[in-house]
């Protein structure tokens, strides 16, 4: 962890920031190029194919910042990318060291205030689990010093305040939506020790610029975060969520996924409202090397050209990519098979930030 720290300038919400919806249009979407072997182990060969096609999507309607280590990196990258059909011309590539690519959770949060946006750093530590995470913290001051944009150090008590991208959920107008699972676990992965529920919600209202904060109870099996809400549970307008369910009564899945059932019976937005409620299936079981893997069909990241959905070679594919047509009209919705990325325990959504306009 970064060294304990005294907050001295006031923080984006007493300024006027907050944090936009992902629905909201874009100016780019950050991705990590991938060269970390041990996040795929067995299957990494495949893995820049599919940031390929994912990348393809994106940046039919906005720009593609890459981060990379090197040189090495970008020549592959531009190999891969120009194969598949990519516009080079969209591509911005970032030169900083990373331990992983998974940006949703180490990139730059932005929030925005008018017409100007800023950063926030939540000082990543790796889910409070692997040791390896010190090139990672850094990207949100890279992305800063490369974007002449202001930046936040997010703390709570004088310590740095630690939150992931996948770790939240929000509307843009005011609601926040985690789980209990991931953040106020006592125990397991422990972000922000001595931390409580009353203090996580102030920074998140402190830095994010949110005034309603909501929580589930837990994530699906196989999710190495402890409980993100990017597989769980995602808004797809100011007052509409899709929250995944598991009709098995025999997977091990069910029970957690129906207590969350059962609590979004009583949320209110931050306008009082009731949200709107719509069931996303879960895809069967899906297993590499004898390990339940957090295959969700949650995790679809919204860009401004397309709703990349992942799907995983199951009949509820078509069942989850026509709930998701249903509810974005504006833009088509797409699947990519994330059968192989999901052996890394994260999917689309977990790749990729979005910059706002």
């Amino acid at each position: 962890m970064p060294p304990k720290t005294v907050a001295t300038d006031p923080t984006p919400a007493a300024l006027g920031y907050s944090m936009p919806a992902e629905w909201e249009k874009h100016e780019a979407t950050w991705l990590g190029w991938p060269h970390n072997a041990n996040d795929w182990p067995g299957k990494f060969e495949v893995i820049p194919w599919v940031y390929g096609e994912m990348v393809r999507k994106i940046s039919a309607g906005e720009n593609v910042r890459l981060i990379i280590r090197h040189k090495q990196d970008e020549a592959q990258a531009r190999r891969i990318f120009k194969n598949v059909g990519v516009d080079l011309r969209k591509l911005k590539f970032v030169l900083h060291p990373t331990n992983r690519g998974w940006t949703r959770d180490t990139g730059p949060i932005f929030v925005k205030r008018k017409n100007e946006t800023a950063i926030v750093h939540f000082h990543f530590n790796a889910w409070a689990k692997y040791d390896n995470w010190r090139k990672d913290t850094k990207v949100p001051e890279t992305a800063a010093k490369l974007l002449g944009k202001k930046l936040f150090h997010a703390e709570s008590g004088g310590n740095p305040f630690v939150i992931e991208g996948g770790g939240m959920e929000l509307n843009g107008r005011g609601t926040l939506i985690s789980t209990e699972e991931c953040y106020l676990h006592p125990k397991i992965q422990v972000r922000n020790p001595g931390l409580g529920k009353k203090e996580i919600e102030g920074a998140l209202k402190n830095y994010l610029g949110v005034t309603n904060v909501l929580w589930l109870a837990k994530g699906p099996k196989g999710d190495d975060t402890h409980g993100h809400i990017d597989d769980i549970c995602r808004f797809v307008n100011r007052n509409t969520l899709v929250l995944v369910k598991e009709k098995n009564s025999k997977d091990e899945n069910y029970k957690p996924l129906a207590e969350n059932w059962e609590r979004v019976k009583d949320f209110r937005l931050e306008n009082g409202k009731k949200p709107t409620v719509v069931e996303l299936p879960m895809p069967n079981p899906l297993y590499f090397d004898g390990v339940r893997l957090p295959a969700s069909y949650a995790n679809f990241y919204i860009c401004n050209a397309a709703v990349i959905v992942p799907t995983f070679n199951d009949p509820n594919d078509r069942i989850a990519l026509g709930i998701l047509g249903e509810l974005f009209k504006n833009r088509p919705v797409v699947g990519i098979n994330a059968v192989d990325l999901v052996w890394g325990f994260g999917s689309l959504h977990c790749l990729t930030q979005q910059q706002p306009v």
